[in-house]
């Protein structure tokens, strides 16, 4: 990958993150990609409340976690428990768990129980998701609200499954160069030593995404940071619907 980046040192000559300078509103806040279990949600869902809580607190549960996906990131089971337990002190109710939850409008535990039936997460800047969607799709998105839609990721699953996970980080990273370089930005980093640590996040962050929406096997819940959990997902795997059905 990096031979690409050589082949643009020569004719270009500032700052490593394009994204900044077209999205800085955007660039701290991160969109996260969850990969879940879907029939172990169920699973969860229809337990009974009190025993859930029960094999929380007694880590009884952890049989039932899947095996993390080593490409991505995903939290230690402890912390996993000690978050939804800290959530959970402040719901009480009898039943399902789906039934507490939706009584309680629970939806960050629901969330942090999503989180325990993942094999992980993929997730990056929402700044430099641009880069990312867009040469997914090829064609660019208006505003930042688009590259949560149902439709938008549809495209990048349509798209990324067609498309080799090399050839989609070449194209990403490709595109980061000639926005720098329409910018009058530099990639010399004898100039901004962050070019080389920068080209490497968005080479790893497009084939992380590439392997990511093409675990077809699970179920892919979206959604960013200060986000209200219950518009996570879309669809039938939308937190809020979750809890209605």
């Amino acid at each position: 990958m990096l031979s690409i980046l050589s082949t643009f040192l020569c004719e270009l000559s500032p700052d490593g993150m394009m994204c900044i300078a077209l999205h800085a509103t955007f660039m701290g806040i991160e969109m996260r990609l969850h990969l879940v279990d879907g029939e172990g949600l169920h699973q969860i869902l229809e337990m009974d409340w009190n025993q859930f809580i029960s094999q929380m607190e007694s880590s009884a549960l952890r049989s039932l976690r899947p095996t993390p996906d080593s490409r991505l990131g995903r939290d230690f089971d402890i912390d996993c428990e000690a978050e939804f337990l800290d959530l959970a002190d402040e719901i009480s109710g009898e039943g399902t768990v789906r039934n507490v939850l939706s009584q309680n409008d629970a939806h960050d535990a629901l969330l942090k129980i999503v989180e325990w039936v993942s094999v992980g997460h993929w997730e990056a800047w929402e700044g430099r998701c641009f880069l990312y969607l867009e040469n997914a799709i090829g064609r660019e998105l208006e505003h930042v609200d688009d590259m949560y839609s149902y439709e938008v990721w549809n495209e990048v699953r349509e798209s990324l499954s067609q498309m080799g996970e090399s050839e989609y980080s070449e194209k990403v990273c490709a595109d980061w160069m000639q926005r720098r370089k329409d910018m009058g930005e530099t990639l010399d980093e004898s100039k901004d030593p962050r070019i080389i640590p920068t080209f490497e996040a968005h080479d790893r962050n497009s084939r992380t995404l590439h392997h990511a929406v093409n675990q077809k096997m699970h179920v892919q819940i979206l959604g960013r940071e200060h986000l209200d959990a219950k518009l996570w997902g879309h669809g039938d795997w939308n937190l809020g619907n979750l809890l209605d059905s």
